[in-house]
């Protein structure tokens, strides 16, 4: 199957400023980032950025970039502006990989687009891997997600869900069937859906959570998600982040 992998990138970061031109071995994130997803067997793979000074990084280093519009409010309206500049529509399917995730692995990156293709009854596809720690599972920072019997997502939250009853006291000990699941922030959709998204009225729930994925599941539309064996590999939102990503590099 072919697929587009689009990357998004916005210049103003408030704990990280210029985010995706840091370095990280010569060079700009973001480059790093399309390196990475390049990798995954996707058709082509552009960054959708905020910035002429993005694309132009990205020209330099021969990755495919365009210029969107800065009053997006989130980066799926980003990505639908692309669907449109690129002419993808319909069935397509589109994978949307954060421009702060250099070590994300391209496999995972293929998986949720060959879920999505297989998986008709779909808009989206997404990932999870199993929490292990106590601390992550409690952390309204880790979003967890709650799956129907077909694999597909009943909910996203903040909270520490499922919610065992019948745990033994001590609050030390993680639910095991089923084991919760943290959500993997990549994402998989079929292009025309991508296009009407930002159109979509925001749901409640989502102002609630802060977690723009639950507009999907409000609207009546489903989301299939692939179940991980282990944890992405580390994003960067912060200066550490970036020091620890480049001590992976080497």
């Amino acid at each position: 199957m072919s697929f587009t992998v689009l990357i998004p990138a916005r210049l103003a970061s408030t704990r990280l400023p210029r985010k995706p031109l840091a370095d990280i071995r010569g060079l700009p994130m973001v480059v790093r980032v399309a390196m990475q997803a390049a990798l995954s067997g996707a058709q082509r793979v552009v960054v959708a950025a905020d910035d002429a000074e993005i694309v132009a990084a990205c020209q330099a280093h021969g990755v495919a970039a365009l210029l969107t519009r800065t009053d997006h409010a989130s980066g799926s309206d980003r990505l639908a502006e692309a669907c449109v500049l690129l002419g993808l529509d319909g069935d397509e399917v589109v994978v949307n990989v954060q421009g702060d995730e250099p070590l994300i692995d391209p496999q995972l990156v293929a998986r949720c687009a060959r879920l999505l293709d297989e998986r008709p009854d779909c808009v989206m596809a997404t990932a999870a891997h199993p929490i292990d720690s106590v601390a992550d599972f409690n952390n309204p920072n880790i979003v967890k997600v709650v799956l129907d019997v077909a694999g597909r997502a009943l909910y996203f939250t903040r909270a520490p869900v499922p919610f065992w009853r019948d745990a033994p006291p001590g609050g030390d000990t993680l639910p095991s069937a089923p084991a919760p699941l943290r959500h993997v922030g990549l994402y998989a959709y079929r292009a025309a859906f991508l296009r009407r998204f930002p159109g979509l009225a925001p749901a409640p729930v989502e102002r609630t959570e802060a977690l723009e994925q639950l507009r999907v599941l409000w609207h009546g539309e489903r989301i299939a998600v692939h179940v991980t064996e282990h944890a992405p590999g580390t994003g960067v939102d912060t200066p550490d982040d970036l020091a620890r990503v480049r001590a992976l590099m080497g």
